[in-house]
């Protein structure tokens, strides 16, 4: 089934970032993530997702194991399991990016 996101369940996180669920699975996960800029969210880790974020649009500085990562479009990183990370938007531009996760990350979330 086509999705896009016109058609994929919305939602908004910390104060003004939003997510598109374009696969919503227990074993596989895909959001489509929008981060104004200047906004970030909190370091955390999960026990048994890996993720990886993938740029879009925009840039954005993607914390992993205590190393910053910066990401320009068509540039992504990987997330393993127990690795706490944080993703923040530092340009003064929206970014927007893909975060796929296996499985989901659904009640799998710590904050570090």
């Amino acid at each position: 089934m086509k999705v896009s996101k016109s058609s994929a369940e919305h939602y908004v996180w910390g104060e003004a970032c939003d997510g598109w669920h374009l696969v919503k699975d227990a074993r596989l996960s895909v959001i489509h993530e929008r981060m104004p800029a200047g906004t970030s969210e909190v370091r955390h880790y999960h026990e048994q997702a890996r993720q990886f974020f993938f740029v879009l649009s925009g840039s954005l500085t993607v914390e992993v194991g205590g190393e910053a990562v910066e990401l320009a479009p068509q540039e992504g990183v990987e997330v393993p399991p127990l690795t706490a990370h944080q993703v923040r938007n530092l340009s003064d531009e929206a970014a927007e990016f893909l975060v796929v996760s296996s499985p989901t990350t659904r009640g799998d979330r710590h904050n570090a």
